[in-house]
């Protein structure tokens, strides 16, 4: 009966019996061994243990959703913490989808959401999955209760720690670190400064424009003023240069930021190649134009420099 029960399929095998769907992997051998171990234990998917050896292999099982799911093979038998880890990262994305459970993304923004009791909620958005990822899976391990989170946070799974917030039910990011030494005054003027180059379109955060209005707040609770190296934001538009930077198109201020020290027409189109579409270089090159035509930009040569 070396198949019996066993549906193989273009890229996977599939047990089932009596029309129900008990695992489905990838190998005939393993589905076979598991067949096997099923028909030993008249089907009760209860006695299955989380290691099982088949000949030189141990293989490691989780039940989810009324199924065996074979979480991976190893030579040496894994410890708990690694078995632990395999679960968890099954149970964050049992399909194998592109970004897991509860993250979708929009253009260039991961955006945490989830049903609960029939109504969406979103939770989140970032520009890094690395980061969505993170708040995801901490939501995950604690109910979904945004106010578990404390002030940093250790991922095990990147073994770096992170500074979070909650603003108005939404998780946000400040900043990503390899060890726990961290000045939490330079990570919220940072993030102050992102807030503020978004709102006055310096740069593009979109994952941060729930918070544009929000920046006298966050600088009272957290008793920083926002600091740039480059800007001066208490001054926004005082002098009639800044006034026209604050009013330039998206796409101006992104080639006007491609623009550092002597740039190149070459090095301007490499930073800019997510935006690369039909007439990519006639785009920059009009806008560059526009930029000449402000008074914020000037061509030497071969090579454009900022003004300012």
């Amino acid at each position: 009966m070396s198949e019996k029960y066993i549906r193989q399929n273009k890229n996977s095998c599939t047990i089932v019996k009596s029309s129900k769907t008990y695992a489905k992997v990838n190998d005939l051998e393993d589905a076979i061994f598991i067949r096997d171990f099923l028909i030993e234990n008249n089907w009760d998917l209860s006695r299955t243990p989380q290691t099982l050896k088949n000949e030189d292999e141990y293989l490691i099982l989780t039940v989810h959703d009324d199924k065996i799911h074979l979480l991976g093979k190893y030579e040496q038998e894994p410890g708990e913490d690694e078995i632990s880890k395999l679960i968890k990262r099954h149970k964050r994305n049992p399909n194998n989808s592109r970004y897991g459970l509860n993250i979708t993304r929009v253009f260039d923004t991961f955006v945490i959401k989830k049903q609960i009791a029939g109504d969406d909620y979103i939770f989140g958005y970032y520009d890094r999955l690395e980061d969505a990822e993170f708040v995801r899976n901490f939501l995950m391990d604690h109910n979904w209760n945004v106010n578990e989170f404390g002030q940093t946070e250790f991922d095990d799974d990147t073994d770096t720690y992170r500074v979070v917030k909650v603003i108005d039910d939404k998780v946000y990011v400040l900043g990503s670190f390899e060890n726990g030494n961290i000045d939490l005054n330079k990570t919220y003027e940072e993030f102050l400064a992102k807030i503020s180059k978004h709102k006055y379109g310096l740069a593009s955060y979109p994952h941060l424009d729930l918070l544009k209005d929000s920046i006298n707040d966050l600088e009272e609770e957290f008793n920083v003023k926002t600091k740039d190296e480059n800007w001066n934001f208490e001054n926004a538009a005082e002098s009639p240069l800044d006034e026209i930077i604050f009013t330039l198109t998206p796409f101006q201020q992104s080639v006007y930021d491609a623009i550092e020290g002597e740039t190149s027409f070459d090095d301007i189109k490499r930073k800019l190649i997510r935006y690369k579409s039909k007439n990519f270089e006639s785009k920059i090159d009009r806008n560059l134009g526009q930029l000449i035509d402000l008074g914020l930009v000037e061509k030497q040569d071969d090579y454009y420099i900022k003004i300012k």
